[in-house]
């Protein structure tokens, strides 16, 4: 199994929705972000410059979550996931974007989309 950096429960509050409402209040966002790469190196010399700073990645997304706007969480997680993989050295990156209150009626513990990228 390849070697893996998870970063979970990324909370932002972003202006994303296909109802104009959405867009205008906004609302919160929870991003999980994990990508592959090949930490054996960071591992054997404990240097970072061997691995991707995750403090960077999480900077990335929030901005990406609070600056842009988007109607889809689709085109949420394909921003960030191409942004990640053309700033970092990493094979292959999965984001899933979280809704937690999407306005469905009913009851519903939140939506979410998944997606890997190479």
């Amino acid at each position: 199994m390849p070697d893996r950096i998870l970063l979970q429960g990324i909370q932002f509050h972003g202006h994303h929705g296909v109802h104009e409402e959405e867009r205008k209040l906004g609302q919160c966002f929870i991003v999980d972000v994990e990508f592959v790469l090949d930490l054996r190196e960071a591992g054997r010399r404990d240097d970072l410059t061997a691995s991707v700073d995750y403090e960077r990645v999480h900077a990335l997304v929030v901005e990406i979550g609070t600056r842009e706007q988007f109607r889809l969480l689709e085109a949420l997680a394909t921003r960030i996931a191409s942004a990640i993989l053309e700033q970092f050295p990493v094979q292959q990156v999965m984001i899933r974007a979280t809704k937690p209150s999407p306005p469905i009626p009913g009851v519903i513990g939140g939506v979410s989309v998944e997606i890997t990228r190479p």
